[in-house]
């Protein structure tokens, strides 16, 4: 009974319309001094058909409101409801809110745990990475040079995960102040320095001595993800890093190059290109790591390639509005 007076009111307005085209008419016969009775036969017709009408809307919308009327919840900002089929509707709204609120506080506990683990388990691995480390550098074999280059690779690999939980998360820990290029660079090259000779590379470093505005520890990971890929991908040859006017950093190599198809999403997160499906090794992660770490720093930074004729990633430290420490 409740539902069929909402319903009246909700159609009020057609049933008061009804009546004052019948109170015209009468009003209208009345002033002509025409036989009432003509009109009131017509308007119980009229009448009728209404009725018979408006019972069968009504059976449509209980139909749709017992289908709707399942759906509750949600919280109380939605605007006030006109008539039956709006209350239904908002009540499927606050419903699916409920529900996509419910969804989101959950991926953000399971997120948060898996952030958790990650960075737990990214700390304990260092503890048995520098015994081995410790271990190693007493051993002046090849057998104990290699170890010590692959355990590098291990340590850049664990450092990465914590990068990316890093920027990740909401905090940050940037200290941007003025640093010497050439001290952040030097301990890169040391890192690299068993790679190097194990591959009978050769490194071409021009000192830059020059002072940038940055973040040491961060522009350092970043050199060092751009001198790993191009470790991994010059089989022989030469890697160089100069400085160019006025302040970019220019790190080239004489690998296999990158496909023109592939530079305009190299720093894509995942993207490993056509080098990288050949490589099985390669994940996609350490150049978007890159991009990601120089765009908070203020950094430009781009890549030229060509296959065969090797890859040139430019930085460009130039100065930047950075909050200085």
């Amino acid at each position: 009974m409740n539902l069929f007076l909402r319903y009246l009111k909700s159609r009020s307005g057609l049933i008061l319309l009804f009546f004052s085209f019948a109170l015209i008419f009468a009003l209208t016969f009345w002033l002509y001094r025409l036989p009432l009775a003509a009109i009131f036969y017509p308007a119980m017709l009229c009448a009728l058909v209404g009725f018979v009408c408006i019972c069968r809307d009504y059976v449509g919308v209980r139909r749709r409101h017992d289908i709707l009327s399942g759906f509750r919840g949600m919280d109380d900002v939605l605007p006030e409801s006109r008539d039956i089929e709006d209350a239904d509707y908002r009540a499927i709204i606050r419903l699916l809110e409920e529900q996509r609120r419910e969804a989101i506080t959950r991926t953000e506990s399971e997120m948060q745990a898996m952030v958790d683990y990650y960075t737990l388990w990214a700390h304990e691995i260092k503890t048995p990475i520098a015994s081995m480390r410790l271990r190693l550098q007493n051993e002046d074999t090849p057998e104990a040079r290699s170890l010590l280059t692959d355990l590098g690779r291990i340590e850049r690999y664990v450092e990465m995960v914590l990068t990316y939980l890093r920027l990740e998360g909401d905090g940050s820990d940037y200290v941007i102040r003025e640093c010497d290029l050439d001290s952040i660079l030097r301990p890169v090259f040391k890192q690299f320095a068993g790679e190097f000779i194990g591959r009978r590379l050769k490194l071409d470093y021009s000192p830059a001595e020059t002072r940038v505005l940055t973040d040491e520890k961060w522009l350092a990971f970043v050199v060092e993800q751009v001198l790993s890929n191009a470790l991994k991908y010059t089989p022989s040859g030469t890697i160089s890093v100069s400085l160019e006017a006025p302040a970019t950093l220019c790190i080239r190599d004489t690998g296999v190059g990158i496909a023109p198809e592939d530079l305009p999403r190299v720093f894509e997160q995942s993207y490993t290109g056509l080098a990288g499906r050949t490589d099985k090794r390669a994940s996609g992660i350490g150049l978007y790591l890159c991009k990601r770490v120089c765009d908070t720093l203020g950094h430009r930074i781009s890549i030229d390639s060509a296959p065969g004729d090797g890859t040139i990633v430019r930085i460009d430290l130039s100065h930047r509005e950075l909050p200085v420490e």
